[in-house]
């Protein structure tokens, strides 16, 4: 057995964790359980990417992130959606957003937002198309 020196900060987050594995698995655990448990679920991240993170909560506290765990587990889940395809990704220049969303606002339209527009113009597209194939099998 080695003995390994920590600070009371180390030391309050390593029993938060052992507190959490407990809670997890339903059992006892130790602080090799933990530290074990952590090497196994860590991902290292270049120092680079992880001040732009942290740069970034700072800079966007108006999106709710307090931590970069937060964070990350939140981008990878948008991610992993993705990759299922269950959701396509269209990209629209900001400029061009933020355009239509204020006209939408300034010309009153039935929508709330470029989300609702889309959305809509989206149904109405099927809708119609599915109207017509079924106008095509009558004739």
């Amino acid at each position: 057995m080695k003995t390994l020196r920590i600070s009371d900060d180390i030391h309050r987050k390593l029993t938060a964790t052992v507190g959490t594995l407990m809670a997890q698995t339903g059992k006892m655990q130790t602080y090799q359980d933990a530290i074990e448990a952590m090497l196994n679920r860590s991902v290292i991240l270049p120092p680079e990417l992880l001040a732009e993170i942290e740069n970034f909560i700072e800079t966007n506290k108006h999106l709710g992130y307090t931590t970069r765990e937060e964070l990350i587990r939140n981008a990878i889940r948008f991610r992993l959606t993705l990759f299922k395809r269950e959701y396509e990704l269209v990209e629209i220049p900001r400029e061009q957003y933020e355009k239509l969303n204020e006209a939408i606002k300034q010309v009153n339209m039935p929508y709330h937002s470029v989300k609702e527009f889309i959305t809509v113009h989206v149904a109405d597209a099927l809708q119609k198309c599915a109207e017509q194939k079924r106008s095509q099998k009558r004739h």
